[in-house]
């Protein structure tokens, strides 16, 4: 009977030694940078000749993922002074305020090309830029697809970035805390932005797989968009995910979407 309760009280303690050196759970936070305001004509995101306003303000976001010690950046908008949209404050002012320098990020994520999404790009050579697979390909091909910022991808195409195009999708950090989304469509490669957080739940980031409330909710496709069939593949899937995971989802560039994160240097948890 000793024995038996020696053996036992042994495997308890084991138990509990094993859990106390168990890691603990990594903190995992969201913050939304203001990568630039404007306007645009509406009228140009839908093909079915679905919306009539001319004029409606329009953002331009850029987002930081600390996953503990690690950085990752989502999108980095407009290169200040370029447009009138551009913003005031550059991406790697707006990251001091977090207390990340562009040395420490160690991830750079893209949904797409275009250059209001890689405007800053270049400010973050150190870091390894995660873009889809088709989306490089029509980036690095002798004639690059119209529209996408080929200069802002230098330092990658040079072969002095690290580079890692994505075929399927993309679990960063290993623990399916941040997971980047195949969602095509809008361009060959494009791609959206899942963070499930502790304290908010699931996140997703757009891109452009919808420009704003309307054409997410209403599977409205831009005449300008690489493949419509993709487009709202893609907007389904979001769907689900939102649906299943119970998530946030932010329309990166629907201003009425900036108040679902908290203002910087505040950030979400």
């Amino acid at each position: 009977m000793r024995l038996l309760l020696r053996a036992v009280l042994g495997a308890g303690m084991f138990t509990a030694l094993a859990a106390s050196a168990q890691p603990a759970a990594v903190e995992l936070t969201l913050a939304r940078l203001d990568c630039g305001t404007g306007f645009n004509d509406q009228r140009r995101f839908s093909d079915t000749f679905a919306y009539s306003e001319p004029r409606v303000a329009f953002t331009f976001s850029c987002y930081v993922i600390r996953h503990g010690e690690e950085s990752m950046v989502w999108d980095t908008g407009y290169q200040p002074g370029t447009n009138p949209s551009a913003p005031k404050v550059s991406l790697v002012e707006q990251l001091a305020q977090l207390k990340i320098r562009p040395e420490q990020v160690k991830y750079v994520g893209i949904s797409h090309f275009h250059a209001d999404h890689t405007g800053q790009l270049a400010s973050l050579p150190g870091a390894t830029l995660l873009i889809g697979e088709r989306e490089w390909s029509a980036l690095t091909a002798a004639k690059p697809m119209t529209g996408a910022n080929v200069a802002g991808f230098a330092p990658w195409i040079s072969g002095g970035g690290k580079v890692e195009p994505q075929a399927a999708d993309k679990d960063v950090f290993g623990d399916g805390t941040v997971v980047i989304l195949r969602t095509p469509g809008h361009t060959p490669g494009h791609q959206a932005l899942l963070v499930r957080l502790k304290e908010m739940g699931a996140v997703i980031l757009s891109g452009d797989a919808a420009h704003f409330h309307e054409n997410y909710e209403n599977n409205g496709v831009p005449g300008f968009n690489y493949d419509r069939a993709e487009t709202l593949a893609s907007l389904e899937r979001i769907k689900q995910i939102q649906k299943n995971l119970k998530a946030t989802v932010i329309i990166q560039h629907d201003p009425r979407d900036i108040d679902k994160l908290p203002v910087l240097p505040a950030v979400a948890r």
